[in-house]
Formats: C-alpha cells, sequence, structure tokens
C-alpha cells in the first residue's frame, strides 16, 4: 500500500504585511537612451530599478561588492538593486540603449526584511517574470511622452512592477534560485503561515508550539526547517521582526511605551533592553544616532 502526501496549498497573502509595514517607494529619474558610460553611486537607504527596453549594456561592479565584477546583457531585461551599490553602465556611443530608471527606497534601510533576503543584484529577462507585460505596457506608455501626472503614474507603476518582482520570486524559488532567507521561507508552502501569522501579529504571545501548529507541522520539524530555510531560528526572527517594527515606529515619532505595548514587550524597559541586545544601543540613543 503506497500512502501519498500531498504539499498543501498555500492560501495566504505573503506580501502584504510585510509591505504595510515596510513600504516600497519608486521615484523615476531617467527615461530613455544612454549611451557611452554612466555612473550610479551608492548612496545610504537608496536602491535602484532600471528598466533595459532594447539595445545591449556592459555592467561593471567594484570588486568584492557581491555582485560581478563584470557583466553582459542583450536582451530587454531588469535589473534590481535592493540596497545601496555602486554600478556602472556603458552602451555603445552609436547605438546606445533604451531605459527606464528609477531610485528605489525599501522602508527601514537595513532593518528592512527583505532588503536582507534579496541578493545585491537581481538580474532577469523581462520576458521570464510573469505578470510583468501589462504594467510595463504602462509604465513604458507613460515614460515615453510627457502628460499630467505621467512621473506619479509612472511612479507607482515601479512600484506595481517591484511587488510583482517580489512575488515572482516567492511563487519560483528554484527558477529564482532563491538563496537562504525570507524569501526562501514565504516560498514554503508550511512556513509561510506562520510567517504571515508572525508578520500580521507581531505583539501576540506566540511560542514555538503555537507557530508549529499555525504551520501544521511538529515542533522539531518545523524548528529545524525553520532554520534551513530561513537562516535563523523562528525565535530570532521574531526578534528581528519586532525590533524592525519598533525602530520604524520610534522614528516616526511614536512613544516608546504605546511601541512596547504594541509589540509584545512587558514594557518600555523591556523594548529598551531589547533593542539594545539586537542593535547595541537603547531606543534614545539609537534615534539620536540617526541610523
Amino acid at each position: 500500500m503506497t500512502i501519498r502526501t500531498e504539499t498543501p496549498t498555500i492560501t495566504v497573502d505573503r506580501l502584504s504585511a510585510l509591505l504595510d509595514r515596510f513600504r516600497v517607494r519608486a521615484r523615476l529619474f531617467h527615461q530613455g537612451p544612454l549611451c557611452g558610460v554612466s555612473h550610479f553611486d551608492a548612496h545610504p537607504g537608496r536602491g535602484f530599478l532600471h528598466l533595459l527596453r532594447r539595445g545591449p549594456l556592459d555592467i561593471r561592479h567594484a570588486a568584492g561588492s557581491g555582485a560581478p565584477q563584470r557583466l553582459s546583457l542583450t536582451e530587454p531585461s531588469l535589473m534590481f538593486y535592493p540596497r545601496p551599490l555602486w554600478h556602472e553602465f556603458r552602451n555603445p556611443p552609436r547605438d546606445g540603449s533604451d531605459f527606464a530608471c528609477a531610485t528605489v527606497e525599501l522602508e527601514g534601510g537595513e532593518r528592512n526584511p527583505l532588503s536582507r533576503a534579496l541578493p545585491p543584484l537581481l538580474v532577469l529577462p523581462l520576458a521570464r517574470v510573469e505578470g510583468l507585460e501589462g504594467a510595463l505596457t504602462l509604465l513604458f506608455a507613460e515614460t515615453d511622452r510627457l502628460r499630467c501626472g505621467s512621473r506619479l503614474l509612472a511612479d507607482r507603476l515601479f512600484e506595481v512592477v517591484l511587488i510583482q518582482l517580489l512575488r515572482w520570486l516567492i511563487d519560483h524559488p528554484d527558477e529564482a534560485g532563491t538563496p537562504v532567507g525570507l524569501l526562501a521561507g514565504l516560498a514554503h508552502p508550511r512556513l509561510a503561515p506562520a510567517l504571515v501569522a508572525m508578520h500580521e501579529a507581531p505583539g501576540a504571545s506566540w511560542s514555538l508550539e503555537g507557530l508549529a501548529a499555525v504551520a501544521g507541522m511538529s515542533r522539531t520539524a518545523f524548528s529545524n526547517t525553520f532554520r534551513d530555510r530561513v537562516g535563523q531560528t523562528a525565535a530570532a526572527y521574531l526578534a528581528d521582526w519586532r525590533i524592525g517594527l519598533a525602530a520604524a515606529e520610534l522614528r516616526s515619532g511614536r512613544d516608546q511605551k504605546s511601541v512596547a505595548r504594541e509589540l509584545g514587550y512587558g514594557s518600555a524597559s523591556a523594548l529598551s533592553r531589547a533593542f539594545k541586545q539586537r542593535l547595541g544601543s537603547s531606543p534614545t540613543g539609537w534615534a539620536r544616532s540617526g541610523t
């Protein structure tokens, strides 16, 4: 007798809670040809999303940056730099290449869990990412000619492209080569509900047993699978998630006591201790440093 075990279908929204807490913002800064050599400097809190519409492109990165030192593209492609990283584009002076480019801010900077989960550079042919065609058609229509509100609409459409890219990465982990981290966890049919539960209710009294129950797994299986897929224990991930949220809330001007209560800490002093343990500074000292 053969016993079949079926992989559960993922029925939870794996991105909305994340993006509600840590928003993605894009701003168009270039459309049209780039000829010769173009430099894009690394500035704190700023990434880039480049869309190569046509033409060849040679990309250069500094040694030790984590990205390939040299990369050549010959088909319409998407290049996403989620974190600050210097890069250089080289195009044939005669032919040039046609682009739409935006700066990207992942709210929370290095505390943003999506930013930490992504490699320094993602490069994908535009035709490979399912679902992009409609957004790209609208985006390029807005960047091709000046109309009222074009820049603002282009900014929003760049954000749509980013969300569709993240969705594709989660839905196609093997094809995307998704590394160990949050996206790999969200791609796992049993871990995803537990991660979403933490994202939606960070102040709940989560235990390992409770999270394992949400995942429909035994305590041991959940613990081992979470560590293998996400790269840290569930408790460590939850602590980082809460501290990242606390940092964002405190930066927005909320008082420490209310933030502590909302995120499941017993008191402002408990939040302060956890903050210092994870970030090496008290909330007051961290806010004063501006990091």
